[in-house]
């Protein structure tokens, strides 16, 4: 008994067997499942926003998704989910759909604030450039940076940044405007360089800047709020030469000119639209008034921006202001501020999108999915790399089949995947051919592997989209069931009810009685100039003399308007002149209509009638149509199973879905007596597995039977 006893091994469970029973499966077509989670997703997406839920709709709604699921069963069934232009298609969508899901969206919308928030105000600054192009050598970097550092460290001291920014500014405006900006507010220069003009106080030099132009320092020299944007017109008297090249006498000349024009404008009231067609010299808009599109700060020269802003009221006049182009009267067409964050919001997010900052959705993303899921970098195995790129490397004459061997190290992992040396290399590879820049390969390969890894954690996540979001698992499989249920039932139902001509001859042959005509007459309405014209057309008629092409031709001698003639097959309402007369062949009597006069000549009725198949072609081929679907789905409703569980939709017509989420602890089986024979009897009746459980006084054990 002790050897019997031995051979068994028992395995006790220290825990209470508690199973969920929560089968939230509304409807199995074929071996495919749809949830009630999945189903209602895509019901409410179809349901208008606040509508009740309604038992009927609901059925009706099922029955559809039913039909719907079959057809998609069947193009599944004939492989037209694998065919090429399909998966060229489905992926184009699925870019599309990825593209919001691969960018931090919080990081996005806080940008749009600061955007919104910053645009409230305009920063007045100087800048200080030293140059150096983005893909500089490490020694011209290093010697661009200790340059502007020096300047910097000497302005802070007190050497004056105006006398420094005409000195060794690399700016070539400079030399004119010792470094000056003016103000500009946000979205107007590049993001590096605003941050640092919103960030430094007045009166302080920012830290180093680094952009694509090179290195800056600012010296933001004021801060106002935003004088928003106006749209003016204006008069222009150009000069005759370039800037600075205009002697006194041709400045004087073009001044006269316009206090000449002003005069008129004041003192005699002119039009200033006529005005500025006749006088102005910019033709780009003398021929609209002189009308300008609207601007905000730093989009004119200086004298002429403050001078429109100074304008207050819609329709005020400068008196005539010089700019280095010549003298300009210009006119308030309208001014407007920063309008509320809501108004602004959507142009702010296209404007992100095509600015530098949109990056930062980027990189603040890659930072938290690198979180997510434990990233991991190897340096070691990337510096082994560094010592391969060289100018056979760069050159292409260095081959990946022949050192793929040795090129094994993983250089990074993303969750469970890893990535190694081979792989880097080969996007190395082309990479560095591209860039031909003057760098070290040791930077290049550094540059290049923070581009790379971060484009590796992106194609990560956009791998596991379908199972992190359900939203974009739904909308996914939404796509490419519609696009396979487009692809089958053109094939099937559209294009062969159009193409079958034969097929459609036999459905009207035998459904001719769906396609009749009403009672129809055919009757010539003739109008009349006066009743007068009318009483000679009606008695013309009654005389038998119906030959209304001579009569218009004689009746209209004198004028074409006299008499009108329109004759057809009408059915009841479609004329209103024809249906207020006696369906009876003959002349009606007369029809006042205004100071027109009508008559109505019934030449025939014509009694109910089957129509043609070329008189009603579009409704019979859309009958047939639906006579090709309702046969396909008989077929296709015999071809798969379809289950469905009325449970679940009387829960959610009685919005008692909770039920399903209810744990219930399964019934386990119990035995008595010798444990010997109680696990015998429980694994001859449930059978033997480690996954069978049965209870024995109080204790639950596996049927399992382990021999030694």
């Amino acid at each position: 008994m002790k050897k019997i006893i031995c051979s068994l091994v028992i395995a006790f469970i220290g825990f209470n067997a508690v199973a969920q029973n929560s089968n939230r499966t509304l409807l199995t077509i074929g071996n495919e499942e749809v949830s009630v989670d999945d189903f209602l997703s895509i019901y409410n997406k179809n349901r208008a926003v606040g509508e009740d839920l309604d038992p009927k709709t609901l059925d009706e709604y099922v029955d559809l998704f039913v039909n719907f699921k079959l057809k998609v069963k069947e193009a599944e069934a004939l492989g037209m989910d694998t065919v090429p232009s399909f998966i060229k298609e489905l992926a184009g969508y699925r870019k599309q759909l990825a593209n919001p899901y691969l960018v931090d969206n919080e990081a996005g919308e806080q940008l749009v604030v600061e955007a919104y928030d910053r645009l409230k105000y305009e920063i007045k600054a100087s800048h200080i450039l030293i140059t150096v192009a983005a893909d500089a050598s490490s020694s011209d970097t290093l010697k661009a940076y200790k340059k502007i550092t020096k300047l910097r460290t000497e302005i802070v001291k007190g050497a004056d940044f105006a006398a420094y920014a005409k000195q060794y500014s690399q700016d070539p405006s400079a030399k004119e405007n010792a470094g000056s900006l003016g103000y500009f507010s946000a979205m107007y220069m590049v993001y590096p360089f605003e941050n640092a003009a919103y960030t430094t106080n007045i009166g302080d030099v920012s830290g180093i800047v680094r952009t694509r132009f090179g290195y800056h320092i600012l010296k933001v020299i004021d801060k106002r709020l935003s004088r928003g944007e106006v749209r003016t017109a204006h008069i222009m008297v150009k000069y005759p030469k370039p800037s600075g090249q205009n002697s006194e006498a041709e400045v004087a000349i073009a001044q006269q000119k316009a206090n000449e024009i002003y005069a008129k404008l004041v003192s005699e009231n002119a039009d200033f639209d006529e005005m500025a067609k006749q006088y102005s010299d910019d033709k780009n808009n003398a021929s609209k008034g002189g009308v300008l599109p609207w601007f905000g700060t730093n989009r004119m020269v200086e004298s002429f921006e403050n001078a429109a802003f100074a304008l207050v009221n819609k329709g005020d006049i400068t008196a005539p202001i010089e700019t280095p182009y010549g003298w300009h009267i210009i006119k308030l067409v309208d001014k407007k501020g920063l309008g509320s964050f809501e108004d602004e919001k959507s142009e702010l997010k296209k404007k992100i999108e095509k600015d530098s900052r949109a990056q930062v959705k980027r990189t603040s993303l890659v930072n938290k999915l690198k979180k997510e899921y434990d990233y991991k970098e190897y340096k070691s195995a990337v510096n082994e790399l560094k010592k391969i790129v060289n100018s056979d490397f760069i050159a292409g004459r260095w081959s990946l089949d022949d050192n793929s061997s040795s090129l094994t190290k993983t250089v990074i992992s993303i969750g469970d995947k890893i990535y190694t040396q081979e792989i880097f290399a080969a996007y190395l590879m082309k990479s560095v051919r591209k860039m031909k820049s003057k760098k070290s390969s040791s930077t290049l390969v550094d540059e290049v592997f923070t581009t790379w890894s971060e484009d590796m954690v992106i194609a990560f996540e956009n791998t596991n989209l379908e199972n992190k979001y359900n939203e974009f698992r739904l909308l996914m499989q939404e796509y490419r069931d519609g696009i396979l249920l487009y692809e089958l039932t053109d094939t099937k139902i559209w294009s062969k009810a159009v193409k079958d001509t034969t097929g459609l001859k036999e459905f009207y042959a035998a459904n001719k009685q769906n396609y009749m005509w009403d009672t129809r007459v055919d009757a010539k309405i003739v109008n009349c100039l006066n009743e007068n014209i009318a009483c000679k057309v009606y008695n013309k008629l009654r005389k038998g003399k119906t030959d209304l092409t001579k009569l218009q031709a004689k009746v209209n001698k004198k004028s074409s308007l006299n008499m009108d003639v329109k004759e057809g097959v009408y059915l009841k309402g479609d004329n209103s002149d024809v249906d207020q007369v006696e369906w009876v062949v003959g002349v009606s009597d007369l029809i006042h209509d205004n100071e027109n006069v009508k008559v109505v000549y019934i030449t025939e009725v014509l009694e109910p009638q089957v129509k043609a198949l070329s008189e009603a072609k579009g409704l019979i081929t859309s009958d047939y149509q639906d006579a090709l679907e309702k046969a396909w789905l008989a077929e296709l409703s015999a071809k798969y199973d379809v289950e469905i569980s009325n449970y679940v939709i009387d829960l959610v017509k009685n919005n008692n879905l909770a039920e399903l989420d209810i744990v219930e602890e399964p019934v386990t089986p119990s035995y008595k007596g010798h444990f010997v024979r109680a696990f015998g009897k429980a694994k001859r009746t449930l059978g033997s597995s480690k996954d069978i459980v049965f209870n024995w006084y109080g204790n639950l054990y596996t049927t399992e039977l382990k021999k030694d």
